[in-house]
């Protein structure tokens, strides 16, 4: 059985939303069990069938307001840290928020741990490709994790996406690219430029060079790897242009009497579907991937149908072995590294 530490109280419509979606994944995968930690008599209120489902109390909440470090450290009975500690103990398999981000990065570097090898992880998500048949997603990494990335940091984002991407997209040799303001190989500043050198002397990625943010919708790789603050802004431009983009139809539908009511009527599946295609919720949460077990943080405004499909991404890397495949991968890399220094010293 597969068991998921989940923060009942994290999010902007828990615990309602939360437990409403880990019913509804219950009823859909039988061989998971939910680890639901937070407010007990609050959580008993709204939950109607406890099969497979168990509550653990936790008597602190960690808010939005809360300064994520010092509340991790502080509030050791927080649902957040009591469900990543769950995952530390070997209690669950992974642990899942909808709650405050800096918290859920700081509980899961404290606490879960990052695997040896692994300078800072990274949150990865899956974006929408659009008007591309033979493309539907792309992972762009890192999305807010780290506002600074070293070359090296870069380096390993290119690693550990190639990975995110051949488990859960079934991307074939996955493209990797580095986002930069240009495509040519000498553009960027010094941490691109180095970081351009070091993608391509990587031996395990298929790296096609530099993209600009302007090709990232139309499928122009597999892999986007970037610094935190950049590929954060670049998720909250793609989000808000997506939202003004379908504000401004609707307003041009309704603004322009009875036929553009008419057309608007008409045309409506069509903007349904193009709402649900822009929605990358649908792929599930944010992974910080590069600890020693999944982590995953869902959008603070998630509601029942996120949560069900981020249980569903959360299973589907733990049953594809994602976190034990990095693991192993570094640790090959640091024996060849000893190995490659024992022979050096040999020789001298």
């Amino acid at each position: 059985m597969i068991k998921i530490a989940i923060d009942a109280m994290g999010g902007d419509y828990a615990p309602d939303a939360v437990i409403e979606g880990v019913e509804q994944a219950r009823d859909l995968f039988e061989d998971t069990v939910f680890l639901l930690y937070g407010q007990r008599d609050v959580i008993n209120q709204h939950l109607k069938n406890r099969d497979r489902i168990q509550v653990i109390n936790a008597d602190e909440v960690i808010t939005m307001e809360d300064e994520p470090v010092r509340a991790v450290r502080r509030k050791k009975h927080s649902s957040i840290v009591m469900a990543a500690t769950a995952v530390k103990d070997g209690e669950a398999d992974a642990f899942f928020s909808a709650g405050n981000s800096g918290a859920v990065l700081a509980a899961g570097l404290f606490i879960v741990g990052r695997i040896k090898g692994i300078d800072r992880p990274g949150l990865v998500t899956a974006l929408p490709v659009v008007r591309n048949t033979k493309q539907s997603n792309f992972v762009m990494m890192d999305i807010g994790a780290n506002a600074d990335s070293k070359p090296m940091n870069l380096q390993q984002y290119a690693v550990l996406g190639t990975y995110y991407a051949e488990r859960m997209m079934q991307a074939k040799a996955p493209r990797v690219a580095l986002l930069n303001n240009g495509t040519e190989d000498d553009k960027g500043n010094k941490v691109h430029k180095a970081a351009f050198e070091l993608l391509q002397q990587t031996a395990d990625i298929n790296f096609i060079g530099n993209v600009e943010s302007r090709d990232l919708l139309n499928g122009a790789a597999d892999v986007v790897v970037t610094d935190g603050f950049t590929g954060n802004a670049v998720l909250k431009s793609i989000e808000g242009t997506a939202r003004a983009m379908l504000g401004l139809v609707k307003d041009a539908v309704y603004n322009t009497g009875v036929s553009g009511k008419l057309g608007g009527l008409l045309l409506k599946n069509g903007f349904n579907q193009i709402r649900s295609q822009m929605d990358y919720s649908q792929y599930g949460g944010a992974v910080l991937l590069g600890l020693k077990a999944p982590v995953v943080k869902a959008h603070g405004s998630s509601k029942a149908p996120t949560i069900v499909n981020t249980i569903r991404q959360i299973r589907q890397m733990v049953a594809t072995d994602i976190v034990p495949g990095v693991a192993a991968y570094y640790a090959k890399q640091q024996a060849n590294q000893q190995a490659s220094v024992d022979k050096s010293v040999e020789n001298d």
